[in-house]
């Protein structure tokens, strides 16, 4: 499994958790996070944490949580480019499947705030859909204005 935006690594604590076997391949930008992960999970040889995304394999799975949220003072358009982009990179990961999460754009407009990324999860849907493979859910059940698109090959 490719945990793309991994942190310090909490998805392998709770793979590792449900006692299954894994190998876990973890992705961050942030170097810190990288040194952060690979010191809490040092002796864990089923666990590789990296902060070059070349190289990360191609994998059963690629999940990413809450890396598309904060663009900061980047403009909606540009970081929308950047977010197809690396949907892109999740499924070429992905043998199987991928899945991800954003902030959804409809949620109560009083609590949008501008350095936060909000998408149309129908937009994505159908993104996924004809881009991937027919086989995606969309969740947009979440409490916190967010959804989750599951892409299956």
């Amino acid at each position: 499994m490719n945990d793309y935006g991994c942190g310090y690594g909490a998805l392998a604590d709770y793979l590792a958790g449900q006692g299954r076997a894994f190998e876990y391949w973890g992705y961050d930008i942030s170097g810190e996070m990288i040194v952060a992960a690979r010191a809490l999970h040092a002796g864990w040889s089923q666990c590789t944490f990296s902060s070059d995304e070349a190289s990360l394999p191609v994998s059963d799975y690629t999940v990413a949580s809450g890396i598309f949220n904060v663009k900061l003072a980047v403009a909606h358009r540009e970081w929308e480019r950047h977010v197809y982009r690396v949907v892109d990179r999740l499924a070429a990961k992905s043998r199987r499947g991928c899945a991800f999460n954003m902030l959804s754009r409809l949620c109560d407009a009083d609590r949008m705030r501008p350095d936060l990324f909000y998408a149309d999860p129908m937009e994505m849907f159908e993104y996924c859909t004809t881009r991937f493979s027919r086989r995606v859910a969309l969740l947009h059940d979440s409490p916190l204005y967010e959804f989750t698109i599951l892409v299956r090959f």
